[in-house]
């Protein structure tokens, strides 16, 4: 298995931004002109790679919930680029400015992390002896989050929430927490392949760019929004 252990977390994430870039192309600029034909082969090999994005992404998380020193920041920061990406989440999405039922992944992304934090920190003060106690407690606060995520309109809603408690849990054997994971989404075989590159992880930081980390989302997304409400996609 160690011999499988062979990506960064920057090698996967960037797998994670190449794959997260081909979806979202897909959705702005293939899907509103498909005819038939290349294009809908084309479409079903992106809407595969797509799949690839989420689980790694997620996956990153809760491995940044484990390894960062400052998870105040950490959070900070999700909800500051999630600020700062919602007008061009919103463009990508609806072709509009404002879109007040759908809000972007970074905020899913902070939500997950704060329901992790939380149920982390009574598994910290509740110890062995009340375990039982804590997994039921952790099951209501995870139903809590599924709840506050599909009436917010996160991106990926419950789906998300579910499997950042699953990969949590297992955190220390991954292999068990990809068939919760791939129940939590079912609909997304695909995402499989996701899970899958996340065995490769080999536990190290790797070379990463702050900039492309931090800005890449919202503006790949203004992009693909401003070309579709230019073109009226």
């Amino acid at each position: 298995m160690n011999r499988r252990k062979i990506l960064s977390g920057a090698q996967l994430k960037y797998i994670a931004f190449t794959t997260m870039l081909i979806d979202h192309v897909n959705k702005a600029l293939i899907y509103p002109n498909l005819n038939g034909g290349i294009l809908l082969v084309i479409s079903d090999i992106f809407d595969i790679l797509g799949r690839i994005a989420f689980p790694i992404f997620i996956f990153l998380l809760i491995e940044g919930y484990f390894r960062t020193t400052n998870r105040w920041k950490y959070l900070g920061m999700l909800l500051l680029f999630g600020i700062i990406s919602e007008i061009p989440y919103d463009m990508f999405t609806t072709a509009s400015y404002f879109e007040p039922n759908g809000n972007n992944i970074m905020f899913t992304l902070a939500l997950v992390l704060v329901i992790i934090w939380i149920i982390g920190t009574l598994k910290e003060k509740m110890g062995v002896r009340w375990r039982i106690l804590w997994y039921f407690i952790s099951d209501v606060i995870v139903g809590a989050g599924c709840l506050s995520a599909m009436i917010l309109g996160l991106d990926y809603e419950y789906h998300a929430v579910l499997i950042g408690y699953f990969l949590y849990i297992f955190h220390k054997k991954p292999v068990w927490a990809i068939p919760f994971c791939f129940l939590a989404m079912y609909k997304e075989p695909w995402a499989l392949l996701g899970f899958g590159l996340t065995l490769t992880y080999n536990g190290e930081r790797g070379r990463q760019n702050k900039i492309v980390n931090y800005f890449f989302y919202p503006v790949h997304l203004f992009v693909l929004g401003m070309i579709k409400m230019y073109f009226g996609f």
